[in-house]
């Protein structure tokens, strides 16, 4: 029987530093605690998913093997500690396939062809983008159906942002007809702040309702939980950024549950 892949979402922002990786943990981390199966894939050669999630240095292949047509996902998937939860994950390796894939042909659908080829079922698969919009990122774009953009809730937030929307407009053109939006996420969220309230008012203007209703708080404890290998729901699930992140969770479910969703970036399908 042919596995069931459900949405693959694509975390991605070539910004660095905006909780991109933070993002997909505790998001990936949320999905399964509302039991929904989900894949997170590490796409990022720091590695700091795998890492996130307790896994670096568990793996003797990686993402990298997969890419190169080495290897299954099976093959290199970890368990991690929520039942629900699988990783692919990412090593140093990682960083030679965007000069080993360039000459290779269909490069830019490694990671489709890949999950098409996959033998267990997922509701969600979330994968890690690299702060870049490399090869690595064009591969998460091309295998999946919609973008999250992680954004900080700072002065330069939307510097950059029409790079990304580019890109992801040549990849609707020749490689994914069907990419859209999912949402974009304020991330770092100081409320108390005028300078928050003044940014989140302005990336609100700019992208309307693909903004989601979840903020996610400036957290220490969201800080710390990746050096001890847990998402945040498994650290401390009483805080602020983990109750964001079931928010958000929630609404990822409501736009899938809803059937509609966006357009190929927010605009009403």
């Amino acid at each position: 029987m042919e596995a069931r892949l459900g949405r693959v979402i694509a975390v991605a922002n070539q910004k660095g530093g905006v909780g991109k990786t933070t993002t997909t943990i505790n998001l990936a981390a949320s999905l399964a605690a509302a039991e929904r199966r989900v894949l997170a894939i590490d796409a990022d050669p720091q590695a700091n998913l795998t890492s996130g999630l307790g896994r670096r240095g568990r793996a003797s292949r990686s993402l990298y093997e997969v890419l190169l047509g080495e290897c299954s996902l099976e093959d290199v998937l970890l368990d991690t500690d929520l039942e629900q939860l699988g990783l692919v994950p990412a090593d140093r390796n990682l960083t030679g396939a965007e000069i080993e894939l360039v000459s290779s042909d269909r490069r830019e659908f490694r990671l489709r062809e890949a999950l098409t080829r996959a033998t267990r079922d997922y509701d969600y698969v979330l994968v890690d983008s690299p702060p870049s919009l490399g090869l690595l990122t064009v591969n998460a774009l091309t295998a999946a159906h919609s973008v999250l953009i992680p954004l900080q809730c700072e002065f330069f937030a939307l510097e950059g942002i029409s790079e990304l929307t580019n890109t992801m407009q040549r990849v609707r053109g020749g490689l994914n007809p069907t990419l859209r939006l999912e949402g974009v996420l304020l991330t770092m969220v100081d409320e108390r702040t005028n300078l928050n309230q003044q940014v989140a008012s302005e990336i609100e203007a700019h992208f309307g309702e693909r903004v989601f209703r979840t903020r996610v708080p400036r957290s220490v404890r969201l800080g710390e939980a990746p050096s001890f290998g847990k998402p945040i729901l498994l650290y401390d699930i009483r805080s602020t950024g983990a109750q964001a992140y079931l928010s958000l969770a929630q609404e990822i479910i409501g736009h899938e549950e809803k059937g509609a969703g966006q357009g190929a970036l927010g605009t009403p399908a």
